[in-house]
C-alpha cells in the first residue's frame, strides 16, 4: 500500500514526503519553522541606570562592596532553528562600581528578547556583554538555566571582572 492509497486526498508532492529510505512519510509538521526577529531586536537603549550611592546620604555605607542579585524565570529567547520559545532562569550577580540597572528598564530589555532567535550560549554572553556595557562592574555572573529540553538541561554561565578589580578570596 502506498501513501497516495492510505489517503486519496493528498497531492502528489505529500505522497513524496518519505524519509530517505522512502519507507515512510514524514511527520508532519516537522520542518515547520515560526519566524523569529534577528539581534537588532534587542533594546539595549531601553536599559536605564541610577547611582549605586546616593549624593544626599551622609551616611557612608559599611559592607561595600555591595553584591546585587536579580533573578527571573521569565528569560525567553527563541531557538534560531525552530522559533519556538527557551525558557530560562536568568540569574545576574554584580558588584557595582557606580551604577545599578533600573529594574523595570531590566525587564523591557529581558523582554526584547522574546521573539529574537539566539542559541543558549550566545544570548547568555549577550546580557552579559550588554549590561557589562551599560554599568561597568566590578565584576559580574551571568547564569542562565534553560531547564530541561530533549532529555538535556542547558546552563550557561558567564563571568567578567573589571582589569582593575583583584576579587576577593
Amino acid at each position: 500500500m502506498t501513501i497516495q492509497d492510505q489517503n486519496p486526498a493528498q497531492s502528489p508532492t505529500q505522497t513524496q514526503s518519505q524519509d530517505q529510505n522512502g519507507c515512510a512519510p514524514a511527520n508532519p509538521g516537522f520542518d515547520r519553522r515560526y519566524d523569529v526577529q534577528g539581534l537588532d531586536a534587542i533594546d539595549v537603549a531601553v536599559l536605564g541606570t541610577f547611582p549605586n550611592v546616593r549624593d544626599d546620604d551622609p551616611v557612608r555605607y559599611p559592607g561595600e562592596p555591595m553584591q546585587v542579585e536579580i533573578v527571573t524565570d521569565e528569560f525567553s529567547p527563541v531557538c534560531p532553528w525552530s522559533g519556538l520559545p527557551d525558557f530560562g532562569r536568568l540569574e545576574i550577580k554584580y558588584l557595582p562600581r557606580t551604577s545599578c540597572v533600573e529594574l523595570k528598564s531590566l525587564k523591557y530589555y529581558l523582554t526584547s528578547y522574546r521573539f529574537v532567535g539566539i542559541y543558549h550560549e550566545h544570548a547568555t554572553r549577550r546580557v552579559l556583554a550588554d549590561l557589562v556595557a551599560l554599568l561597568d562592574p566590578l565584576s559580574m555572573e551571568i547564569r542562565c538555566d534553560y531547564g530541561m529540553r530533549g532529555g538535556l538541561n542547558t546552563i550557561c554561565t558567564v563571568r567578567y571582572v573589571a582589569p582593575d578589580h583583584t576579587p576577593a578570596r
